[in-house]
């Protein structure tokens, strides 16, 4: 896979690509990410992107000129290919992991990274086939947002994990909560892990990690359990959660 992003502070994307899993996934080749910076298409000497607002208001807004040659350079590249061009917008749809899972089987992706106050909106009208925001809150710009994308995505490239399982049964991707994680010591401060865990009672061990997966979402995500895939046995322990919830117990 490979994914460009747009940005003017391509040092940020470049920086954050090298290290970890991440890095390693990009050495092995199951995934490129370049940065293309829209000050190389401006036109003046001084290299300017953005200007102040029609209508009037606070901040500057990224100009169209620049950012669209940009675009029109890469997609010209991408020849017969058409890649996913996601705007990192407040306003796009949130992510999710059925987002990251679209994105992941797509060849090429660009992600279009604003600054200042936004992207003048005709760039976004022109070019966007997704508006994607990864949360309701204010940030100095899209970098952030791509690297989350660009993070999400390679978790699920065959091969990009060192145990694709993990990939499988992280928090959210099955629908639920992650459960509960122990490792050594058994004993610490007084607390120790769960005796189903040391148990080597592999059944034992699924129906608890499924049955703590599930008290989690309903005590703190209860609307993923609205689309999660839940069994028959799954819908049984809910009812029991419920019943033991409602009458003041902890779900144990």
């Amino acid at each position: 896979m490979r994914i460009t992003v747009f940005t003017i502070f391509p040092e940020l994307i470049e920086a954050a690509c090298r290290p970890s899993i991440l890095g390693s996934a990009i050495e092995k080749g199951i995934l490129s990410v370049e940065t293309v910076d829209p000050r190389e298409h401006t036109t003046d000497r001084h290299r300017k992107v953005d200007d102040i607002p029609f209508g009037g208001g606070a901040g500057m807004v990224m100009m169209p000129q620049p950012l669209s040659d940009a675009l029109d350079s890469a997609l010209a590249a991408e020849g017969e290919r058409k890649p996913r061009v996601v705007f990192l917008t407040p306003g796009g749809r949130p992510l999710d992991q059925d987002t990251v899972r679209e994105l992941a089987n797509e060849e090429s992706i660009f992600l279009v990274s604003g600054r200042y106050k936004g992207i003048d909106d005709r760039v976004v009208r022109r070019y966007a086939t997704d508006e994607i925001s990864i949360g309701d809150y204010v940030l100095s710009g899209g970098e952030l947002p791509a690297l989350v994308v660009i993070d999400a995505v390679m978790r699920l490239l065959p091969g990009a994990l060192g145990d694709f399982a993990s990939a499988e049964e992280d928090s959210i991707h099955s629908g639920l909560l992650e459960v509960p994680l122990f490792t050594r010591p058994r004993e610490f401060r007084g607390d120790e892990v769960p005796e189903v865990l040391i148990s080597g009672h592999h059944e034992k061990i699924r129906r608890w990690r499924r049955r703590e997966a599930l008290k989690r979402t309903l005590l703190h995500r209860p609307e993923l359990l609205e689309s999660a895939d839940l069994s028959k046995e799954d819908q049984q322990v809910l009812r029991e959660l419920k019943r033991d919830l409602d009458s003041g117990g902890t779900g144990e």
